[in-house]
């Protein structure tokens, strides 16, 4: 009688096991099936077409390898030299000068309306998708849902998330097609959903903000992006600099107080990277040393703020203004 009492208690206990909910906290396969079930009741909630939501939730699968890149970005110490011979070699502007080229008139064109010089626009294509040929082949909805399910930065990445579910709604890009990094970066401008939503571009007027095949709506979001976080499309993005006294070093830095017109930089033995003085022109400039004193200088201008708020990266807003730089010489 006891043996058989103790199994009717077993059954019972897994028979309530079987009917508890799975929680997104379990991190297991079953538990991402949960969290997608949260997830597609607040898009409803949303405003997202039912039948948009059943067909795209049936595609997305738990991706442990996003998470795995996300926790493990690499950590090893490079300079902004190394950086700069991977991000910016001898092909890769061969490639965006004849990119210009081939593209002069939509890029002056879209330089015309959105006041930013076609060379940038290239230099920041070129960075972010190796002009369209990187774009990334995992799914957006399955990484950014994994991301989301994972914890460490949920709130991001729901945001992401529900983001990509408008892209969709909005019939900017096939589900079949809706591809991009692992972290759900998209197409050739390699923008995140929120930042699609704010600064893409239907430049050809064809209904679709297609950021993945449509150079000239490719061009316009990137150009968007820089004229909406205060471009100024008479000035560049900086210059090499070197000092001849240490004065400079406590002024060094991107903070406000830090930014200063190019004469009180003249006074703190900041000069040009050949030893001549500074232009004497009204514009304000920050001093950076991405790898201290001894690597390279700058001196950077409101362009390269703006370029910050594109990435936070020092290192890939001087490969950017390096590129546009030898775009400019043509080699």
């Amino acid at each position: 009688m006891k043996v058989a009492s103790s199994i009717l208690k077993l059954a019972l206990v897994a028979s309530s096991l079987a009917v508890m909910p799975v929680t997104a906290k379990d991190k297991t396969a079953a538990g991402f099936q949960a969290y997608l079930s949260e997830l597609q009741q607040e898009a409803v909630t949303r405003g997202i077409d039912p039948a948009l939501l059943d067909k795209a939730f049936a595609t997305i699968e738990f991706r442990p390898t996003v998470v795995k890149s996300d926790k493990n970005q690499p950590e090893r110490k490079i300079t902004l030299d190394d950086y700069l011979a991977t991000r910016v070699p001898d092909w890769k502007v061969n490639q965006a000068v004849e990119k210009l080229s081939a593209h002069r008139g939509v890029l002056e064109e879209i330089a015309d309306v959105y006041q930013v010089q076609p060379r940038f626009i290239v230099a920041l294509w070129g960075n972010e998708s190796n002009f369209g040929r990187i774009q990334g082949k995992f799914d957006v909805l399955s990484a950014l849902s994994s991301l989301a399910y994972e914890g460490r930065r949920e709130t991001l990445f729901r945001k992401q998330f529900f983001a990509a579910l408008t892209i969709l709604n909005e019939g900017h890009i096939e589900l079949a097609d809706f591809k991009g990094s692992w972290a759900g970066a998209m197409g050739q401008s390699q923008f995140m959903p929120t930042s699609f939503l704010t600064y893409a571009v239907d430049y050809n007027k064809d209904g679709k903000k297609d950021i993945w095949g449509t150079p000239a709506d490719v061009f316009a979001s990137i150009a968007n992006f820089l004229s909406s976080e205060g471009w100024q499309g008479d000035y560049t993005w900086g210059r090499q600099v070197t000092l001849t006294s240490d004065e400079a070093l406590s002024k060094r830095g991107l903070d406000k107080q830090h930014y200063q017109p190019l004469a009180a930089w003249q006074q703190l033995g900041v000069r040009r990277y050949d030893g001549s003085a500074l232009p004497d022109v009204d514009i304000r400039a920050s001093l950076i040393m991405p790898d201290g004193p001894d690597g390279r200088i700058y001196l950077v201008y409101n362009n390269f703020h703006t370029l910050m708020k594109w990435n936070r990266s020092s290192y890939f807003g001087v490969s950017v203004g390096y590129l546009s730089d030898r775009i400019k010489r043509g080699y």
